[in-house]
């Protein structure tokens, strides 16, 4: 009896050893000094928060951009013709890979009549005004209109269905993010959701605890595009892998001492 109390208490330091560590390598954008931080709320001052409510998205290298450009049919004419049509008539807004006109890593792209020009620093709204300029220099009245089509966030983590999410009304909120990839699932732990913003070598890691309204009035739930939403587990995933974990071990010892703990048995009812 007292070997199996010791192979059950053995286990069981076995298993708290192996869910700290579940924890540590489930656990994304941890601190060097405590693997398993300390819940922290990120505040953010109302100063902060409206310059967030009046953030604009500007032009990028990379970004995938769709350019119309309409000119008049002849003098005097209200019918327009368009002259570029970038975007593609693909309407799956999560297949954007290929599609518009891909801004160089100089921040040109390439335009009937202007050539190579400098757009990257514009908001759309921006390089609308910028390119309706330049046109009007070559053709008359012309209007011009531009959308950034890859704007996206991504979640991982503990949802649904993690992967990108395509911002497809300029902004998002992360409420609408969690909700688009399915929702949150079980183990995800609610009071520590992180928002990773930025430069990835010196990244803002926000934390944003759900759970609490009083909270989330000193957040700020809004998101940018090529934020990272991560749901991250609760200790208790990590300690359900452990006991997964331990599993084979126990068993193994399990079957080692059940012929002694039988024979104990037997020698206890002899008497």
């Amino acid at each position: 009896m007292m070997k199996s109390k010791f192979v059950i208490f053995f286990s069981f330091i076995i298993v708290i050893i192996f869910s700290g560590c579940s924890v540590q390598n489930d656990t994304l954008f941890q601190n060097d000094s405590n693997a398993v931080a300390a819940k922290a709320n990120t505040v953010v001052s109302n100063q902060e928060y409206q310059k967030e409510v009046s953030y604009e998205y500007k032009i990028q290298p990379n970004d995938r951009l769709s350019i119309f450009i309409y000119v008049q049919s002849g003098a005097g004419s209200q019918q327009m013709n368009s002259i570029l049509t970038s975007k593609n008539t693909n309407t799956n807004t999560l297949n954007q890979e290929n599609v518009g006109l891909l801004v160089t890593q100089d921040g040109t792209v390439r335009l009937p009549l202007i050539g190579s020009t400098k757009i990257t620093g514009y908001t759309q709204d921006g390089a609308s005004k910028m390119l309706i300029t330049k046109y009007k220099k070559y053709i008359r009245n012309p209007y011009i209109t531009v959308e950034i089509l890859n704007q996206r966030v991504i979640v991982v983590g503990e949802v649904q269905k993690p992967g990108i999410v395509p911002v497809v009304n300029g902004t998002m909120n992360l409420l609408e993010a969690l909700s688009r990839s399915g929702g949150l699932k079980d183990l995800a732990d609610r009071s520590e959701i992180k928002i990773v913003r930025g430069n990835l070598r010196h990244p803002d890691i926000r934390t944003v605890d759900l759970t609490k309204v009083k909270n989330l009035t000193y957040s700020s739930l809004l998101l940018r595009p090529n934020d990272i939403v991560y749901a991250q587990p609760r200790r208790m995933k990590g300690i359900n892998k452990a006991f997964n974990e331990a599993a084979p071990f126990w068993n193994l010892a399990s079957s080692i001492l059940a012929p002694f703990v039988q024979i104990k048995d037997l020698h206890h009812w002899d008497r």
